[in-house]
């Protein structure tokens, strides 16, 4: 039987000091703390002997710039796969921090009919199917290995509760998907049997709290 670990790695801090949904958009850099929680995740993993042949990103620069470190740490170069790209979003470039911006804004509200799809952008099984094929090629390229994937919030997020057998529809608030945190899918040949969840950056939340961001 081959194991195999497949680690799912959100992103870091991105500097946004005006709250806007960046989504896809280009130009999104990590903060300064978002570079060191990127350091402190390839610490994390050289540290504890993990077995990581190969690192992969989304095209969007705060996954980039997360995962740079990561490879360096392990001497590998940086690959990129579209599929694990932030989640479409009609709201892109609004306003959202407070509470308030794109949400209030009346001419947003014909997209807010259906969030279980969502109606706002990609729909959530969408996301599923590009992130678990995605998953499935990383699994095959490092099996009896561990691979890391750097994606954003939401699809990192659904990938699990795909995993899981949780509905995609879910609260935004609940989702245990922090900035720089690590969900390792774990398999045995190509049978999902488990995950783990872990936040090496912890250290550096606001506050000890959970951070909101994508």
């Amino acid at each position: 039987m081959v194991s195999t670990t497949v680690h799912l790695l959100r992103h870091g801090e991105v500097h946004n000091p005006d709250g806007i949904l960046y989504g896809r958009l280009p130009g999104y850099r990590l903060s300064d703390r978002g570079q060191a929680m990127a350091k402190i995740v390839a610490d994390h993993l050289t540290s504890t002997g993990r077995d990581v042949v190969r690192v992969v990103a989304s095209p969007l620069q705060r996954a980039q710039e997360t995962a740079a470190p990561v490879a360096q740490g392990f001497g590998l170069e940086l690959a990129t796969d579209d599929r694990i790209i932030e989640a479409d979003n009609r709201l892109e470039g609004q306003r959202v921090a407070d509470g308030g911006g794109a949400l209030s804004s009346p001419r947003n509200w014909p997209l807010l009919w259906n969030p279980f799809r969502p109606s706002w952008g990609e729909p959530y099984t969408q996301q599923v199917t590009r992130m678990r094929a995605a998953v499935e090629d990383a699994r095959r390229a490092a099996e009896g290995h561990e691979i890391v994937l750097v994606s954003h919030q939401l699809p990192v997020w659904l990938t699990r509760r795909s995993f899981e057998g949780g509905t995609l529809w879910h609260d935004p608030r609940n989702r245990q998907c922090n900035l720089a945190s690590l969900t390792s899918l774990h398999f045995e040949d190509d049978r999902f049997v488990g995950l783990h969840y872990t936040e090496p950056a912890a250290e550096l939340y606001p506050g000890a709290s959970k951070v909101a961001g994508a």
